[in-house]
């Protein structure tokens, strides 16, 4: 008998991916906490990292130089990763509130989410500025301007160390692009009261080396689409106006009910709350105790705290540790050129080797995440059954479409089954979904699960509602009613109840956005998590079944794809985080609206386990014609592509590409036979296509005309 697998008892949730957060994640993958369930919740895949950004704005770094993926680190780490806008938090019940989504229960949660240094006090700011933190939008912001040629003008408002580090970077980075460039820096008192008189000093030099003009002692009473204008009556010209004065807490913070200091979350010295299961970190924590100036350097030193903290409050232990911060400690500041000013304990060295010095330190810490260990799998016994090697497989079995059973072995299964005998059930050879009729009504009905292959329960529960609906969309149906079968993890009452909210919630949503109806279903506990629907669906005429193509009809595709292939990669550490969000965006996307707009097909089907070319050649079969397919016009998800040419491909991509024999070979070729899960509506349409796209596309759906149907009995030209 197999060892159980152990349950989920407690949920950890960190909110936002700082630096503290980061390293967190990192060392918690090293050395999982068995029974505890790890969530990270971040705006976007990726977290900047505040040091290299002037090197960014300089032009030293490449945009993705500075992001820290958090994609990668949360499957590293065994956690479920949460794309979205934190808007609050319930102490009472236990909840993170995020945008568009169930709220996430948790048992400790740690806050590690920055700060922001926007002015909402100044006239024109949010219209016309942009505040250099968060660090995301301020670098694509200033990435697009830097770009730009002619004449640049460009201020920066508050003359701290990150002011003038910015300053100093933007002037060099025009500069270098041969742009005539006009930088100020503004301060309204006297700037660099942060660095010892020496150190300041050698950084006024330095923006005068760099042509930044700096003026001090003068009030921003407000900014214009033309720039500045001071309280004194005074005009800056800026096409490019950001602030840096200092720093500003998140505004959900004031909402939380935790104690704060000026909007930062007061902290003791083993960085709990007010609420001691609530703890923060960074930036947007401050220290009672020991209070410390806002920067990189104690999130780094509060990591490996919080983790232990956070760890001993999971185990129920009380030996919780305090963190102690230096007194003093390093500054490296950035000069524009890749020279560099170094300040502690009285001492202040500037230039190029402190540059190499700052640089060594930012890699070496980037590195930590962009080089995660590989974690060995455990060997096979010694004593197996045989053939176990060749079933395992070189790698993990893919979830979602990428761990259906292929093609020919379903087929077989299905080939045995007798012929129905009601006359009530209309046979449809090679669609998803059955044909019955209840009186003049005619219903459809399907089936389908999915294996998770994200940790996310919500994400998972909207994917597999979606790729379930498919079936009843591609036959022109309207849903109407829907079972779930849940099989979740083992795991805690609390944990069940929270994860089977989450994801019936989700699937309640989606159905009731398309007028149907979730009536009941099933749960259990197993290994892994597993979603299935069974759907039914009102024809109000014919159904669209794959054999009504004609030859002459074209091929719309409303999805791209390349999701199986994405998802492998991503299982294997491969995967940039910004490519799997986009694909999940794809796979948790309606199509309800699409097959409306498609109801006129001759012939339809959603693309799934079988791959475009698979799910194409059951038209072809079952409409007895061919098809001819442009494979340069068939839209990819971003990164598929490469990640195809890398060898990277899901573990039924074999399968599928047996199917549909002598094919050209190439990495885009490949992803023809890719498995896609959720995937779009593939539609043979007659007659001018042109309007029909137009109007998908309207819709919001990337709809392209890929292909043609052809008289070629059964046989798929790729061109």
């Amino acid at each position: 008998m197999r060892a159980p697998s152990l349950p989920l008892t407690r949920d950890l949730v960190l909110v936002g991916g700082g630096h503290s957060h980061a390293l967190l994640l990192r060392m918690w993958g090293m050395k999982p906490l068995p029974g505890a369930r790890l969530t990270v919740i971040n705006p976007g895949p990726t977290a900047p990292y505040s040091g290299m950004l002037p090197g960014f704005v300089a032009g030293h770094y490449a945009r993705d130089e500075l992001d820290i993926d958090l994609v990668k680190l949360a499957r590293f780490a065994g956690a479920r990763v949460i794309l979205g806008a934190v808007t609050g938090l319930d102490r009472a019940a236990r909840q993170v509130h995020v945008a568009s989504r169930a709220p996430i229960g948790f048992d400790l949660a740690s806050v590690n989410i920055g700060v922001t240094s926007a002015m909402p006090d100044l006239p024109g700011f949010a219209e016309h500025a942009l505040p250099a933190k968060p660090l995301g939008p301020f670098a694509s912001a200033w990435d697009a301007y830097r770009g730009g040629s002619g004449p640049a003008s460009a201020a920066v408002i508050g003359s701290g160390i990150a002011g003038a580090e910015l300053a100093c970077a933007m002037a060099f980075a025009l500069q270098q692009r041969g742009r005539k460039a006009q930088v100020h820096l503004i301060e309204r008192a006297t700037a660099l009261t942060a660095l010892r008189p020496r150190a300041a000093a050698k950084l006024r030099d330095a923006l005068a080396v760099q042509g930044v003009t700096l003026i001090e002692n003068a009030e921003v009473a407000e900014v214009t689409p033309r720039g500045l204008r001071l309280a004194d009556g005074r005009e800056i010209a800026a096409d490019f106006v950001t602030g840096a004065a200092g720093a500003r807490a998140q505004g959900w913070l004031q909402e939380s009910g935790l104690d704060l200091h000026d909007g930062f979350i007061k902290v003791s010295a083993t960085l709990q709350s007010s609420d001691p299961a609530i703890f923060a970190a960074g930036d947007c924590a401050h220290l009672t105790e020991t209070p410390r100036p806002k920067a990189g350097v104690f999130a780094v030193r509060e990591a490996p705290i919080l983790l232990h903290n956070l760890r001993a409050a999971l185990e129920g232990r009380a030996n919780l540790r305090p963190y102690r911060p230096q007194r003093d400690y390093l500054k490296l500041i950035s000069l524009g050129r890749k020279s560099a000013l170094a300040d502690k304990a009285g001492l202040a060295l500037s230039g190029p080797l402190m540059w190499r010095w700052k640089d060594h330190i930012d890699r070496t810490f980037m590195r930590k995440f962009n080089e995660l260990p590989q974690m060995t799998p455990p060997p096979l016994p010694r004593h197996h059954a045989a053939d176990m090697d060749e079933a395992l497989g070189a790698k993990p079995m893919c979830g979602g479409c990428g761990a259906k059973v292929g093609r020919d072995a379903l087929a077989s299964a299905l080939s045995t089954l007798p012929a129905p005998r009601r006359t009530d059930i209309t046979a449809l050879p090679g669609d998803d979904a059955a044909l019955l009729l209840t009186g003049d009504a005619r219903q459809v009905m399907t089936v389908d699960h999915l294996r998770a292959f994200v940790e996310d329960p919500e994400v998972m529960a909207r994917i597999t509602c979606i790729h379930a609906l498919g079936d009843v969309w591609a036959m022109g149906a309207a849903p109407q009613a829907a079972v779930a079968s849940l099989t979740l993890p083992r795991m805690s009452e609390p944990l069940a109840e929270r994860t089977l909210t989450e994801c019936l919630g989700a699937i309640t949503e989606i159905l009731r956005a398309e007028g149907a109806e979730l009536v009941g279903g099933h749960s259990a506990m197993g290994d892994e998590l597993s979603i299935g629907l069974t759907i039914t669906g009102l024809c109000a005429r014919a159904p669209i079944t794959l054999g009504g193509a004609r030859p002459g009809d074209r091929l719309i595709l409303t999805k791209p794809i390349g999701t199986g292939v994405l998802m492998a990669a991503e299982m294997a550490g491969a995967a940039k985080g910004a490519w799997v969000a986009a694909a999940l965006e794809h796979m948790t996307t309606p199509q309800g609206e699409a097959a409306r707009l498609l109801s006129h097909a001759g012939a339809m089907t959603d693309v799934t386990g079988f791959g475009l070319a698979g799910h194409l050649l059951n038209i072809c079969t079952a409409s007895g014609v061919g098809a001819r397919l442009e494979i340069d016009k068939v839209p990819l998800l971003p990164g598929a592509e490469l990640l195809s040419k890398e060898g990277h491909a899901s573990t039924l991509y074999p399968k599928n590409r047996t199917a549909v024999p002598f094919q050209p070979m190439g990495p885009r070729e490949d992803l023809m036979f890719d498995p896609q899960t959720a995937g779009g509506l593939l539609a043979a349409v007659s007659g001018d296509v042109s309007e029909t796209l137009t109007t998908l596309r309207a819709a919001g759906f990337p709809a392209v005309e890929i292909g043609e149907i052809t008289e070629r009995r059964g046989q798929i030209e790729m061109v």
